[in-house]
């Protein structure tokens, strides 16, 4: 038996959130997807157009990943990744990358990069909000939905990616999810470098591979109804 569980917009189109399939012996991800086609045609168009990302176990996956007994399937559409203190209640610091509902301090995670090192000369910040006018339509407020679990293991690799491929001291990634209104913080992105050229190359790459890596998807609430917004410029 497979779980396949159905994420943001693609919820409406299967119609529920998820499903149990017997599962007799390992398949390819790509049977998996023609076993749903009589149920579901129109998701087994979108895999076939490539306009639908599957995971097996929090790992992302292709057409010729195996499938096996008591795997976690995930069918999602592309991403569109894109105050409290550092410490949670217990006094246990918070992680520096990490994923939340509560709102974050700028000033507090500024704090805890630059505690690294004395070293760090330059700081980056990208700070990401929710507008209020988006593609020719007027925004009400916004939902932020995550693929749990792997959305913050994602986030916490990216950490490591790019403290491992650029020269910078110490990084932190916050990103919220849930329902927001229009002017709220959305994700702080803050590096800390010795000097501000390579501050700002890994700040740059940060938001660009987090919109493209991270299961994280929008949803628009505008006069006219709900919107998913599937990539993020």
């Amino acid at each position: 038996m497979v779980t396949l569980k159905f994420y943001a917009g693609l919820r409406q189109v299967a119609g529920q959130e998820e499903i149990r399939l017997e599962l007799k012996r390992p398949c390819l991800v790509r049977a998996l997807m023609q076993c749903l086609e009589e149920r579901h045609p129109k998701l087994a168009t979108l895999f076939d157009e490539g306009k639908l990302l599957v995971s097996v176990n929090e790992e992302m996956a292709q057409s010729e990943t195996i499938v096996k007994d008591g795997d976690e399937i995930a069918i999602m559409p592309p991403f569109s990744g894109g105050g409290v203190p550092s410490v949670c209640g217990s006094g246990r610091l918070l992680p520096m990358a990490r994923i939340q509902h509560a709102d974050f301090s700028i000033d507090s995670e500024v704090a805890r990069v630059k505690q690294k090192s004395k070293r760090i000369g330059g700081i980056a910040i990208f700070l990401g909000a929710a507008r209020e006018f988006s593609k020719g339509h007027q925004v009400l407020a916004i939902d932020l939905e995550q693929y749990a679990g792997m959305a913050e293991k994602k986030i916490r690799e990216l950490r490591e990616a790019a403290l491992t491929k650029f020269q910078v001291i110490e990084l932190a990634i916050v990103h919220r999810v849930g329902e927001l209104s229009i002017g709220d913080n959305i994700v702080l992105i803050i590096v800390g470098a010795e000097h501000r050229p390579q501050a700002f190359e890994a700040c740059r790459w940060c938001i660009d591979e987090l919109k493209r890596t991270v299961p994280l998807w929008k949803k628009e609430k505008t006069p006219t109804g709900e919107i998913w917004v599937e990539e993020r410029p």
